[in-house]
């Protein structure tokens, strides 16, 4: 990715517009995103971010929702939405000579959606069916847990997809209010990357992206310090699914870099030391890992494990093992050269998706990071030490900073599990 490939500019609504030209490519990858996730919310409000995301797609001033899948259809592009904690937005993928007939559709979804009641109620149904198949996922649903564990009554601690009262009993008018304030201008992104011109998806955008210019999106309540919680939930399963997680950096720490090199040499690649030590020696998991997440002004690491109720205390002390030496031991020098290379790896494999690059760009202008170049990318994982690693570790997996969920048969094995873990840690 080179410098002068990338570009920003900024309508008068406050819209940003952010692109990089690959010419290299015959396609553009087109996004338009809005600041706004599950963590703008008020209880009220649960999982109308995801449900506004469903409703973008049922219709608009100018086309039904089948007119709309249709249009797509036609154009051979492939395209779809998705709503975290702090972003929502609609992506697609086309060929380079339709991007101004798919700007146009996407632009016409994001902000002249016009929530027809039919379509709302009949949503409303696909959406709790959604709800009720999560419920039935538990390795999914636990991590979910684990956010309401560590984040208690927070925004944060409450899930993306929200509950099926709310979806269930919210009216359209209070649907329509939330779009009209969180979807100005100030709070959207039209990110692109591709065979493109950024000149012509600047002027693409003035022409189609008419955002009222509302307010700059006011920074979220920040996550209180709190007791570390413990939160398990019974179900009739044949294994437990159990998580730790921790506080973590925030999306502009400089540390991140040298997070991803913890978390892929922790659990987040198939020679990692939870993958190994867990599954490869012992047998005790066919699912283990961990993952971060980060947000404005905070973020977690979280660690995950799927076992039977005989090996659910042997594998959650083999993880606690796993921590404690991860704040205690050095990293040898082969193990970080393997961890580098595969963190970079990843990274130079992502710069070959349009998607992806299309995704990074987003992310960064949404929140005032810095776009940074590959190569730049690169230096920093490579810059990153071992005594950074274990300093971090220290810092982040500290006994007293980590929270546990579970959901199992009975709560007595997850608390021996968790005795387990804390032993283990205590040792530090």
């Amino acid at each position: 990715m080179s410098e002068s490939a990338t570009r920003t500019t900024e309508l008068d609504s406050g819209v940003r517009v952010v692109t990089e030209a690959v010419p290299s490519v015959r396609s553009v990858a087109l996004g338009l995103w809005v600041r706004t996730g599950s963590r703008d919310e008020s209880v009220e409000q649960a999982g109308v971010s995801h449900f506004l995301e469903h409703l973008l797609f049922k219709g608009t001033k100018r086309y039904t929702a089948i007119e709309l899948n249709e249009r797509f259809d036609s154009l051979g592009a492939a395209f779809n939405a998705a709503t975290s904690k702090e972003t929502t937005h609609i992506h697609a993928r086309f060929l380079d000579e339709h991007t101004e007939e798919v700007f146009d559709l996407m632009s016409e979804m994001m902000l002249h959606s016009t929530l027809p009641e039919a379509e709302v109620d009949s949503e409303r149904q696909v959406v709790i069916e959604e709800i009720a198949m999560y419920e039935d996922e538990p390795q999914d649903k636990v991590h979910d847990v684990l956010d309401r564990a560590l984040f208690g009554d927070h925004p944060l601690g409450r899930r993306i997809i929200g509950s099926a009262e709310v979806i269930g009993e919210i009216p359209v008018p209070d649907i329509a209010a939330y779009h009209a304030d969180r979807y100005t201008g100030p709070n959207l992104v039209v990110a692109a990357a591709g065979n493109l011109s950024h000149d012509d998806i600047h002027a693409l955008a003035e022409r189609l992206v008419v955002a009222a210019p509302g307010q700059v999106d006011q920074d979220p309540s920040e996550p209180r310090e709190r007791p570390r919680g413990v939160a398990f939930q019974a179900k009739d399963t044949e294994q437990y699914h159990l998580c730790l997680g921790a506080p973590g950096l925030s999306r502009s720490d400089e540390r991140r870099y040298t997070l991803r090199v913890l978390n892929t040499l922790l659990g987040g690649a198939s020679s990692s030391r939870l993958f190994k030590e867990v599954r490869e020696k012992r047998g005790l998991a066919y699912s283990v890992g961990s993952y971060v997440a980060a947000y404005r002004e905070t973020g977690m690491i979280g660690l995950y494990v799927g076992t039977r109720e005989d090996r659910v205390a042997e594998a959650m002390q083999v993880v606690g093992n796993e921590l404690a030496r991860l704040s205690s031991e050095p990293v040898t020098a082969d193990e970080l050269r393997r961890v580098k290379e595969t963190v970079k790896g990843r990274l130079v494999l992502a710069q070959e998706s349009t998607g992806a690059r299309m995704s990074a760009l987003a992310g960064a202008t949404l929140f005032d990071l810095p776009i940074l170049t590959l190569d730049e990318m690169i230096e920093k994982v490579e810059a990153v030490n071992s005594d950074e690693i274990t300093d971090l570790a220290a810092e982040l997996m500290a006994p007293e900073r980590f929270s546990a969920a579970a959901i199992g048969k009975e709560e007595g094995v997850f608390r021996t599990a968790l005795e387990a873990v804390s032993e283990e840690l205590a040792a530090v």
